[in-house]
C-alpha cells in the first residue's frame, strides 16, 4: 500500500522589494536653496526685527539720565580690571593711534560693520538655512534681551569719557563718530550703555552661526570678524575687556536656553550625516536592504 505523504507547505513567496524606510527630510545641497515649507513668511520677518529693533534702540534711552551712576560704574569696572590683572585697553589703542589711516579705518569699521554684518547675516540664513535663520534670530533676541536689562540696571560710561583711563575718543578726534559730542544730551544714542558690548556679542553670534550652518573647513575663519569687532571696541575705547567678556557669558546663556534645529545636524555638522540629494546612498545601505529582503 503506497504510503500517502502529506503535501509539502507551500513556502511563502519573498517580498519583490523590501519596504522603502522613510527618508530623512532632504537638505540643502550646498549652497542652494532651502525648501520654501520651513522657510517663515517674510513680510513678518521683517516686521518681526524691526520691531525688536526698536524696542531696543527706545528701550536704551531708558538709562539715560544717570550721568552719576554711570561714572561711578566706570570707576568700578576700571578697577576691577586692574584687580584682575587684565591688559590695559590702553595696549590696543596705542598701535592704533601711530597710525591716523588705521585708526580711521578702526573707527568706520566700528560705525558701519556692525549691523549690515549681522543683517547679511540674518539674509544670507533666512534664503540658505532657514531652520538655523529661526535659531539664530531666536538667540540675539534673547541674547539683545538680557543686554538690554543690564544696560538698565548697570548704566555704565565708556573708557573714551573716563578720565582716569586716559584713552582718546579716537570718533570725535578722527573720526566718523555715530555718538553726539556731549554724551549727556545726546538724543540718538544712550553712550552710557556700554555694558555688555553688543557690538562683540552680535558678532560673535554671527560667526556661530555661520559655523554652524556651513561645512566648509575654513568656516572658523568667520572668528576673525568677533576677533576684529573686538580689538575695534576696546581700541576705539567704546569697551571695556569687561564689556566684551559679559556679552560673550550673556551669548553663551542665550545658546544653552535656544535649541539647535532639527536638521540632522550636530552644531558642528559632519558631511558624513548628509546625503545630498540625488546623491549616492550612505555606504552599506544596499547590503542592509539585501539582508532585510533575505529574511
Amino acid at each position: 500500500m503506497p504510503s500517502q505523504t502529506e503535501p509539502a507547505e507551500a513556502e511563502p513567496e519573498p517580498d519583490s522589494e523590501p519596504e522603502p524606510e522613510p527618508e530623512p527630510e532632504p537638505e540643502p545641497e550646498r549652497g542652494g536653496p532651502a525648501p520654501a515649507a520651513v522657510r517663515p513668511p517674510l513680510l513678518r520677518e521683517l516686521l518681526l526685527v524691526a520691531g525688536l529693533f526698536l524696542v531696543y534702540k527706545f528701550g536704551r534711552q531708558l538709562a539715560n539720565g544717570h550721568t552719576d551712576e554711570a561714572f561711578d560704574n566706570a570707576h568700578r569696572i576700571w578697577s576691577l580690571e586692574r584687580a584682575l590683572h587684565l591688559p590695559g585697553e590702553g595696549a590696543v589703542q596705542q598701535p592704533l593711534l601711530n597710525s591716523e589711516a588705521l585708526i580711521h579705518l578702526a573707527n568706520t569699521y566700528y560705525a558701519a560693520v556692525h549691523f549690515p554684518a549681522t543683517a547679511l547675516f540674518l539674509t544670507w540664513l533666512y534664503l540658505r538655512r532657514p531652520r538655523h535663520y529661526v535659531w539664530s534670530r531666536r538667540v540675539l533676541a534673547t541674547l539683545t534681551a538680557a543686554g538690554l536689562v543690564l544696560h538698565l540696571a548697570f548704566p555704565l560710561a565708556p573708557p573714551r569719557l573716563l578720565d582716569t583711563a586716559h584713552l582718546v575718543d579716537t570718533a570725535q578726534m578722527y573720526g566718523p563718530s555715530v555718538y553726539g559730542a556731549t554724551p549727556a544730551t545726546d538724543s540718538m544714542a544712550n553712550q552710557f550703555a556700554a555694558m555688555p558690548s553688543l557690538h562683540f556679542g552680535w558678532a560673535l553670534m554671527v560667526a556661530v552661526g555661520l559655523m554652524a550652518a556651513t561645512r566648509s573647513r575654513w568656516r572658523w575663519l568667520w572668528l576673525l570678524h568677533p576677533l576684529l569687532t573686538l580689538l575695534v571696541v576696546v581700541g576705539t575705547a567704546n569697551h571695556y575687556w569687561l564689556d566684551a567678556i559679559a556679552a560673550a557669558v550673556l551669548l553663551g546663556a542665550a545658546l544653552a536656553v535656544v535649541r539647535m534645529p532639527h536638521t540632522g545636524d550636530m552644531l558642528w555638522p559632519r558631511r558624513s550625516l548628509v546625503v545630498a540629494r540625488g546623491g549616492a546612498a550612505p555606504a552599506g545601505a544596499g547590503s542592509m536592504a539585501r539582508a532585510r529582503a533575505g529574511r
